[in-house]
C-alpha cells in the first residue's frame, strides 16, 4: 500500500512536535497544510521530513487541498493535536491489506490527555456517538483509500462540520473502529469548562443537522 498522512495546522507550534514524533518511521508521506500560520508550526514539520503546502484557511478548505496533492492511494487525515498510539501502524497497514475495505473506512479510538472523570465520560460518549451514529469526528482520525474518497465527493470547503458532513457521505456501515487510541488535546474543555464546551459542541451539532448554515453554527462553537 502507499500511504499519504495529511494533517491541517494553524499555529500548531504546541502540539504538532508530538503528533509527528508519533508519525516517526512512516512508510509513507506526511503532508502538513498550512492555513496561514503565523508561528513556527510551518518549519517545524519541514524540518520533521514533512511536506508542506498552503491552502485557504480552515479545515474543510485544508483537507480538501491536502488530499488533492497527497500521492497515496489510501489517505489517513489528523489534525494536529491528536497523537496516535503505540500499534497504529500495524492496524492501518492490517486495515488497507483487505481488499474489501476500500470501499470502507476506519477511525480510532477517542482518547483526552487528561485523567478526570469527566474525560472518561466524554470518551464513552464519543464510543457510544461512533457506534451507533457512525459519526467519527475529526479528532479520532479517518482513514480511507482514495477511490472512496472520490466517489463519496471528498472534503467539502467547510467552515465548521467537515468531519461530520464527510462522515453522513461514507455512511455508518461503511466505518470501521480500528482498535487503536488516537489521544487528543482537552485542552479547550480544561480552558471552557467539561460541560460548557460539551454542551457547545452538542448545540453544535444539532444546528447542523436542522440545516443552519456553517458560517453561523461557527460563531456558536466559538
Amino acid at each position: 500500500m502507499s500511504l499519504s498522512i495529511v494533517i491541517p495546522i494553524l499555529n500548531a507550534s504546541q502540539t504538532l512536535p508530538g503528533t509527528l514524533a508519533a508519525l516517526s518511521g512512516v512508510d509513507g508521506e506526511i503532508l502538513v497544510v498550512d492555513g496561514g500560520s503565523t508561528d513556527a508550526s510551518a518549519n517545524m514539520a519541514r524540518d520533521r521530513g514533512a511536506r508542506v503546502i498552503v491552502a485557504p484557511r480552515g479545515r474543510g478548505p485544508q483537507l480538501s487541498a491536502g488530499a488533492e496533492q497527497a500521492r497515496g492511494d489510501w489517505l489517513l487525515f489528523l489534525h494536529a493535536d491528536t497523537l496516535l498510539e503505540e500499534g497504529w501502524r500495524k492496524a492501518v497497514t492490517h486495515f488497507c491489506k483487505d481488499p474489501a475495505n476500500r470501499t470502507k473506512a476506519a477511525t480510532f479510538r477517542f482518547a483526552l490527555d487528561d485523567p478526570s472523570r469527566q474525560a472518561r465520560r466524554l470518551e464513552r460518549m464519543v464510543a457510544w456517538r461512533v457506534r451507533r451514529l457512525g459519526l467519527p469526528y475529526g479528532d479520532q482520525g479517518l482513514l480511507i483509500h482514495r477511490d472512496l474518497y472520490r466517489a463519496v465527493g471528498g472534503y467539502r470547503p467547510l467552515e465548521l462540520m467537515e468531519d461530520v458532513d464527510f462522515a453522513r457521505r461514507i455512511g455508518r456501515r461503511r466505518v470501521v473502529a480500528l482498535p487503536v487510541t488516537a489521544r487528543t488535546s482537552a485542552a479547550r474543555w480544561r480552558r471552557e469548562g467539561w460541560l460548557r464546551r460539551s454542551a457547545r459542541n452538542l448545540l453544535c451539532l444539532s444546528l447542523y443537522f436542522a440545516g443552519v448554515p456553517t458560517k453561523f453554527i461557527k460563531r456558536v462553537y466559538g
